[in-house]
This record gives structure tokens, C-alpha cells and sequence, in this order.
């Protein structure tokens, strides 16, 4: 809490089987964060057309969310790469706008 806000953090699972759960928590938000993985095939299956990552971020702005906070996880899978990180932050960026 602050002096201008009140700030309540909801922890909305990713699992399939929480999705009832996610639509919950996000149905209260003003604002969400994605966290997007960066593995090989993670990332792919989450950004593909019935990925979690794609149904969880237009669930959200479906149900009213307009600011987003995207963050990239499990870059060390990667070894840090930053071609990796740029595939990602455009791929993602393609679909979110």
C-alpha cells in the first residue's frame, strides 16, 4: 500500500488445469504480468495458436486488463542469449499489440 495506491498482488496459475482459477484472479486486475519461458519449445508451444501464453494474455484483455507487464523467464536455459531474448520480445510483441 501506498499513499495514492492500494496494490493487491493475485498469483493466477498457469496450469491448464487453474485456467478457472487465472480467470478469477485476472477478472480483478488492473493490471497483469506475463511471464513468458524462454526454453526451446517452451516459448513455441506457449506462443503457438492454442498456447497458454497466447490464451492467457487475450483472456486478460478480454476481461478488461489494458496494461501488461511482459517478463521473460528461464533465460538461462538459453545460456542468456540475447538473439534469443530478441525472437522472443518480437514474436511476443507481434501478437500482444
Amino acid at each position: 500500500e501506498t499513499p495514492k495506491y492500494y496494490v493487491t498482488v493475485i498469483d493466477a496459475p498457469g496450469h491448464r488445469d487453474f485456467i478457472k482459477n487465472m480467470i478469477t484472479g485476472t477478472s480483478q486486475a488492473d493490471c497483469a504480468i506475463l511471464i513468458i519461458a524462454a526454453g526451446t519449445g517452451e516459448f513455441e508451444a506457449g506462443i503457438s495458436k492454442d498456447g497458454q501464453t497466447r490464451e492467457h494474455a487475450l483472456l486478460a484483455y478480454t476481461l478488461g486488463v489494458k496494461q501488461l507487464i511482459v517478463a521473460i523467464n528461464k533465460m538461462d536455459t538459453t545460456k542468456w542469449s540475447e538473439d534469443r531474448f530478441k525472437e522472443i520480445v518480437k514474436e511476443t510483441s507481434n501478437f500482444i499489440k
